[in-house]
């Protein structure tokens, strides 16, 4: 404060000493003339833009309240619709279960109900079935004149047994059987035995008939039944698909009325803050407008009354005056006035300092020769107030702005979260059902191949048995020669070595046997006479065929052992190669049915895209919308407070001058008085 109290001074000692003061007076006026037309320009931009801004959001707004108006109602006449279906499916779906319920106890109660009539009907026929050859034989006894000896017999019990167990017998034919049955006459009686048959032969007629009723009744009952149960399946199977029907576009309803309760909520939300965005958007729109006339209105007025000053002191008659009305500086009351005017110019210079045209009026009023110190200091005290109260708006207004920003930048950032995971999950997908096309295909070759090398190794190992079969052949073949030569070498050679075989021609079909491929030996050329025998060189062909044979046992014993090996591998392999295509083939199963899950699961996050993006742009609006109202205040809110403080830094310094001007000035004015 000193030092800026002292700059204060010593530049309002060199305007004294220099410059004419109405001079630097009409130079303030112009240069606030010149900054009040340059915030004009620049406030008049400014305000064309928020009206633009004014316009196409809230034609923007109105658009999507109007969408929302005629959606919200669709909605809830389409859920309607579709809990009704629901509620309709259910009862449809109940109806199916108790109907197949129904068919179901009815074919389980007439399958009872077939059982133990097949039941009655075997014991009926078995009962009538045993009755009739009771009957058939008495008849041919009788018949033959064999009563007597019926009677003795255990068929004649039976039959008793059955006269008296029946119905369909009159009486007066029930007991003359009986009377004839428990008779104890001999062999050769026969009294009333042309009677005594023809009852028993209408008695097997009448049950024979009944038999044949019954059993026409029962293949009736037999064929009902299957027509029944044929019926009764048909339902079965008609109810069970309805259920499956039904039960399938529950679930597909229901996930239906699900989403759009979600759409209506969010649709709701949406027109709710969409009106309420409209509402203060027309609000604030019509506030500015207002705020922007008086800004004009004032702004007008300020020009006039700088170009009317500027006019007034640049004119002939006011510098004359002016002339004339500055005092000398050698009057002790203008060296009060002086004073006064130094504490004047260094107020007004404190206020130049925030470099601020809202404070162009207290500095006029300090200019000014009417209005004293208290009514500047009441100015100052008002506009810091103003000032202030202007800070705390624009606190409030941030505060609004960055809530509601946060608020729509956390819904943009979910729902990019939201976007990107079904942009991920398609890609994802995409990828996968590629890799899976390309897995299967690589396992459908994979079996192709498999199959082709199965064939290739069974022709190969047949190529090898065959090789290994003519190889034993020859070799055992080889073998008997070789035998056969050491044998008819230790004839000459060695007799007692020597094994007679039993007959030549029994040797060589042998050695044909075991070696088709090998004929027999020539017989030997005549030998010369007189020859001595070579037992050394003999011993040592015999130890050659013996090596010989050695090597062919040892040829033979691997060739063994690799065939048993190549066996026992091809058959491994052929198990492992069946293993395996069984194992490909499940997987190829398993794989499409994956591929199918995943190519659906695609589809489902095609649609979250699509409804992510959809409510991403409409909240990027929202966020452009909101950026477009607060972006200025917040872009320029820290420029604004600071400007603020320091022009309530100003007033304060300006104002303690002033408060010290009239402390000495009013010590000064007691001096002269006391003088």
């Amino acid at each position: 404060m000193l030092v800026l109290a002292a700059a204060a001074v010593s530049h309002a000692g060199a305007d004294r000493a220099g410059a004419n003061p109405i001079r630097k007076v009409v130079t303030m006026l112009q240069n606030i003339q010149k900054k009040v037309e340059e915030e004009s320009e620049k406030e008049a931009q400014l305000f064309k833009k928020y009206m633009c801004y004014c316009s196409t959001a809230g034609g923007d707004l109105q658009k999507s309240i109007s969408a929302s108006t005629t959606k919200v109602p669709q909605l809830q006449s389409d859920i309607e619709a579709a809990e009704a279906q629901k509620i309709q499916l259910q009862e449809d779906l109940a109806k199916h279960q108790a109907d197949r319920t129904a068919a179901k106890a009815s074919m389980a109660e007439a399958t009872a109900m077939r059982e133990k009539e097949a039941a009655a009907f075997g014991a009926l026929k078995a009962e009538t079935s045993s009755n009739i050859a009771a009957i058939t034989k008495a008849v041919a006894a009788l018949e033959k004149g064999a009563g007597g000896a019926f009677l003795q017999s255990s068929a004649a019990s039976a039959l008793r047994n059955l006269v008296k167990a029946t119905g369909s017998m009159d009486d007066d034919d029930k007991q003359q059987v009986t009377a004839f049955l428990e008779s104890t006459q001999s062999s050769d009686y026969s009294p009333q035995s042309g009677q005594i048959t023809g009852i028993l032969k209408q008695a097997g007629d009448e049950m024979s008939a009944a038999l044949a009723e019954a059993t026409k009744s029962e293949n009736d009952a037999i064929a009902a039944y299957g027509d029944l149960m044929a019926a009764k399946k048909k339902e079965v199977a008609a109810c069970t698909a309805a259920i499956e029907d039904k039960t399938v576009r529950t679930g597909e309803v229901a996930v239906n009325i699900a989403q759009m309760k979600n759409d209506l909520s969010d649709s709701e939300e949406a027109l709710i803050e969409d009106q309420k965005f409209l509402k203060d958007l027309d609000k604030n729109c019509a506030t500015k407008q207002g705020e922007w006339d008086e800004i004009v209105k004032t702004r007008a007025e300020e020009q006039v009354a700088l170009s009317e000053t500027i006019k007034m002191l640049n004119s002939d008659d006011a510098l004359e005056l002016f002339k004339k009305a500055l005092p000398s500086a050698s009057s002790s009351l203008v060296q009060l006035k002086v004073n006064s005017a130094s504490v004047r110019a260094r107020a007004i210079d404190m206020l130049k300092a925030a470099h601020k045209p809202d404070l162009g009026f207290i500095m006029l009023a300090l200019h000014g020769k009417k209005v004293g110190f208290e009514g500047v200091i009441k100015m100052i005290d008002e506009f810091v107030t103003l000032l202030k109260t202007e800070q705390a708006d624009d606190n409030n207004k941030k505060e609004y702005c960055e809530i509601q920003a946060d608020s729509l930048d956390d819904k943009k950032k979910g729902l990019e979260r939201t976007v990107s995971d079904a942009e991920k999950a398609i890609a994802d997908s995409k990828e996968s059902i590629a890799t899976l096309a390309s897995e299967v295909k690589a396992l459908e070759d994979g079996i192709k191949a498999l199959d082709k090398s199965t064939a290739e190794a069974t022709e190969q190992r047949k190529d090898e048995n065959a090789d290994f079969t003519g190889l034993m052949a020859q070799d055992t073949a080889a073998k008997e020669i070789l035998g056969m030569a050491k044998n008819r070498l230790n004839k000459f050679y060695n007799p007692k070595l020597y094994v007679a075989p039993a007959t030549e021609e029994a040797g060589l079909a042998q050695i044909q046997a075991h070696g088709q491929q090998t004929a027999a030996p020539p017989p030997p050329p005549e030998a010369p006479g007189a020859y001595s025998k070579k037992s050394e060189e003999s011993n040592g062909v015999i130890a050659m065929v013996d090596d010989i044979v050695k090597d062919l046992d040892r040829e033979m014993t691997v060739a063994e052992a690799e065939e048993k090996d190549a066996q026992a591998d091809y058959e491994q392999a052929m198990k492992d190669g069946a293993d395996k295509r069984a194992s490909d083939s499940k997987t190829i199963a398993d794989k499409k049915g994956v591929k199918a899950d995943t190519e659906a699961a695609l589809e489902g996050h095609s649609d979250d895209l699509a409804s992510g993006s959809k409510e991403l742009a409409a909240t990027l609006q929202a966020l452009d919308a909101l950026n477009g109202e607060c972006g200025w205040m917040i872009k320029y809110f820290d420029i604004r407070k600071e400007a603020r403080t320091s022009e309530i830094d100003a007033l304060g310094k300006a104002k303690a001058v002033l408060n010290g001007a009239d402390y000495s000035l009013l010590q000064k004015s007691r001096s002269l008085r006391g003088a």
